[in-house]
């Protein structure tokens, strides 16, 4: 006579987000993360000095951080730069994506010195910003170049490339130049996404609870 086992069903497993079980908690959001969107003009100086601080690159970082900064070019525009867009002479040759206006930008002192050494450091490619093998960067390398150079500099909450262009914006506001040259200057071709910078400029409390 055959013996019968009783069937003990397996307990079922913890739910955990990896099992499907539960839902992963909701990714937080920029506000979160951040206390702003944008980089002082400070904060950028000390971002650039960071990264031209450590790591085997740290002329092309630095630089890279530079340029972004003085242009205000998004991820996309920067890793596609190339040096037919570079004019020692004197200015840089924008090519915007998303749909944005192309312009010319004067290129100064600073920025020409610091290109004119990334070009020595890094023949043989067409791009302006590459790697060892000389081709171009890509966004997620960009990311991690500034966010690194973000924890080098100490800052307290995670910076990304997308801060140094608002921070462009917001630095031509607060010098007070035009709107509409500052809408040609960042490529936008609704001025509504210029404005945001203009709204929040500091000179517009100027004189408020004044000594």
């Amino acid at each position: 006579m055959s013996k019968v086992v009783a069937f003990r069903p397996r307990p079922a497993a913890a739910p955990t987000a990896v099992n499907g079980r539960v839902s992963p908690p909701p990714r937080r959001t920029n506000a979160q993360l951040r206390p702003r969107e944008f980089l002082t003009e400070a904060e950028v100086e000390a971002l650039i000095k960071a990264a031209g601080a450590a790591g085997r690159h740290r002329e092309r970082d630095k630089t890279l951080i530079l340029v972004a900064y003085t242009h205000g070019l998004r991820v996309s525009e920067l890793i596609s730069l190339q040096w037919s867009q570079v004019d020692f002479q004197g200015y840089l040759h924008v090519k915007r994506r998303k749909n944005g206006r192309d312009a010319t930008h004067p290129l100064r002192g600073r920025e020409i010195r610091a290109l004119r050494r990334l070009q020595r450091l890094y023949q043989g490619s067409r791009f302006v910003f590459t790697t060892e093998r000389k081709g171009p960067l890509t966004a997620s390398t960009v990311r991690r170049i500034v966010a690194r150079a973000g924890k080098l500099a100490g800052f307290a909450f995670p910076v990304h490339p997308h801060m140094l262009r608002h921070a462009t914006g917001f630095k031509l506001a607060n010098d007070r130049h035009d709107t509409r040259h500052i809408q040609q200057y960042l490529g936008h071709r609704n001025i509504a996404h210029t404005v945001r910078y203009t709204e929040l400029a500091a000179d517009a409390f100027d004189g408020f609870f004044a000594d």
